[in-house]
């Protein structure tokens, strides 16, 4: 029995690049890697049980970005999941211009971490942000810190994400509902089914694996937040609103030649991203074994 084509490269780059540093990295996590010294002695779940002990002075920062992160994903994995699918549904309808729509929507992708934040720091700048004199024009509050208060700096960093990314999700969700077959909708349109009948019991289903996959990188992406952050908020209001990557950061530059430290906590952090990883690919196996009727 012969492999599939490609099958053999992809092992090889699985393991090359993917379990050999996971390994690696749980090695390293198990020593004191000092790089100024020339042993590296075990020292087992030292690491660890700093990470978990209260008492220990990487407890809070380390646990606190893992609050922060876990704050952003759920507030923001919904809304990427949510918004780009309804604007999918509009760019999937024929109407004139819709190619300059599809471009609107993804342009914003297109820029840097950097270019975005900068931007909209300047809108949304407390004194002279145009985000707040638009408010102020309106007869709103105009004197909000959309940057160094909270909850307000979770709403522009969700909002900002949201705007930013939602036109590589709505990409991908289109052309799963190009590929959902046309004989369906004309065969629920024969049996009586509302829009929104069809909705749910067509392009639901049909999108069972897009939405499966979407939801899988959208919870790493989430998860992994660092720049928007960094960049519009430089630091503000507090530790409240650093993410795990600057967690992470934090400690690396309080142990800047030991890394062990560093790998345990990005293993302990890849736990609750692993397990939503497993329950995704369930979901799809599931869409799988589901879709076999419904092309």
């Amino acid at each position: 029995m012969t492999s599939p084509p490609g099958c053999s490269s992809y092992l090889a780059l699985f393991v090359t690049f993917v379990l050999i540093p996971i390994v690696y990295g749980l090695w390293i996590s198990l020593h004191s890697w000092d790089f100024m010294l020339p042993d590296k002695p075990f020292i087992g779940l030292d690491n660890y049980i700093s990470l978990m002990s209260p008492d220990s002075v990487n407890f809070s920062p380390f646990w606190q970005s893992m609050q922060a992160s876990a704050i952003f994903t759920v507030a923001s994995v919904p809304l990427l999941l949510v918004v780009p699918l309804a604007v999918a549904l509009v760019m999937n309808a024929n109407f004139r211009g819709r190619n300059v729509v599809r471009a609107i929507y993804f342009a914003p992708y297109v820029l840097g971490v950097a270019v975005v934040g900068v931007v909209w720091r300047f809108v949304l700048d407390t004194n002279v942000g145009a985000l707040n004199w638009l408010l102020g024009a309106l007869g709103l509050p105009d004197s909000i810190a959309w940057l160094s208060s909270l909850p307000a700096a979770w709403v522009a960093l969700v909002g900002v994400t949201v705007w930013w990314t939602l036109g590589f999700n709505a990409v991908i969700f289109l052309a799963g509902l190009q590929d959902i077959p046309k004989e369906l909708y004309e065969a629920a349109k024969v049996d009586g089914a509302s829009k929104w009948q069809a909705f749910r019991n067509v392009t639901l289903p049909g999108l069972r694996q897009v939405t499966a996959f979407v939801t899988m990188i959208t919870i790493i992406a989430s998860a992994n937040m660092f720049g928007q952050s960094y960049v519009m908020t430089s630091g503000a209001p507090g530790p409240e609103n650093k993410t795990l990557q600057a967690g992470l950061a934090t400690l690396q530059a309080a142990n800047s030649v030991r890394y062990d430290l560093l790998m345990a906590a990005a293993v302990i952090a890849s736990v609750p991203v692993l397990l939503l990883f497993v329950i995704a690919q369930r979901y799809v196996i599931e869409g799988v074994s589901r879709s076999g009727v419904k092309g």
